[in-house]
C-alpha cells in the first residue's frame, strides 16, 4: 500500500517590499505583523544627520534604518508566507531600493499625510519600474484628516485602480488587511495577464 503525504501543502513564499519617506512608519509596520522577530538595521540618529536628515515634522524620532527591515508572516487562508523588506526611508540609501526589488511581486508605499512630499519618490519608483503597489495612508496618532480619493489625488497615481487605504501601522489586523488587499491586486493582475 502506498503511502501518501497527509502534510498541509508547503506556503508559496511571496516578497513583498514596504517603502516610502523617511520617517513614514515601514519598521513599526514590519514589527507590528511579523511572527518572527523581525531583522532590524536601525542606527541611532547623531549629529552627523544634521543637514543631511530632514526632520522636520517628525523632530522626535531618535533612530532611523539604514539597510532594511525584514519580517515574515504566513497567510495560511491565502496559502503564502510574505516576506516582508523594509526599505531605507533616507534619499542617501535610496540606491539600495534596486537591489531589494529583485524577486519582489508587489510593495506597500507607506505614506504620511502631514508630509506628504517625502511620498512621491516612492510612488515613482514602483510606477516608472511597473511593481504592483499599494499605498498605505498612516494615520499617525489614531487619525486622518484626508479621504483616501484626497491622497489619491494629491499622489497622482498614474492607475486609478491603485488601492488607497488607511491603516495604522502599528495594528496586525490594519497591516494584515493591507497586505491582503495587494495579494488581491497581485491575483487579479496576473488574471489579466493570463487572459491576454
Amino acid at each position: 500500500m502506498p503511502a501518501y503525504d497527509t502534510a498541509a501543502p508547503e506556503a508559496s513564499p511571496v516578497k513583498i517590499l514596504i517603502a516610502g519617506g523617511f520617517g513614514v512608519g515601514k519598521t513599526t509596520l514590519v514589527e507590528a505583523v511579523s511572527e518572527i522577530d523581525p531583522l532590524r538595521t536601525e542606527e541611532r540618529l547623531t549629529s552627523a544627520g544634521v543637514g543631511v536628515d530632514d526632520l522636520d515634522g517628525i523632530e522626535s524620532k531618535t533612530a532611523t534604518t539604514v539597510a532594511m527591515d525584514f519580517g515574515r508572516i504566513t497567510l495560511t487562508d491565502a496559502g503564502v508566507v510574505l516576506y516582508l523588506f523594509g526599505t531605507p526611508g533616507q534619499e542617501r540609501f535610496w540606491f539600495m531600493w534596486d537591489d531589494l526589488l529583485y524577486g519582489a511581486l508587489g510593495a506597500i508605499v507607506l505614506v504620511d499625510t502631514r508630509r506628504l512630499d517625502r511620498s512621491f519618490a516612492a510612488v515613482d519608483f514602483f510606477e516608472n519600474r511597473g511593481l504592483p503597489f499599494i499605498v498605505g495612508a498612516n494615520c499617525f496618532d489614531g487619525e486622518q484628516p484626508y479621504t483616501t480619493e484626497e491622497i489619491r489625488a494629491a499622489l497622482h497615481l498614474r492607475d486609478p485602480d491603485t488601492p488607497v487605504l488607511l491603516l495604522d501601522a502599528r495594528s496586525r489586523e490594519d497591516v494584515r488587511g493591507c497586505l491582503l488587499s495587494l495579494l488581491d491586486r497581485l491575483i487579479t493582475q496576473a488574471h489579466v495577464t493570463a487572459s491576454i
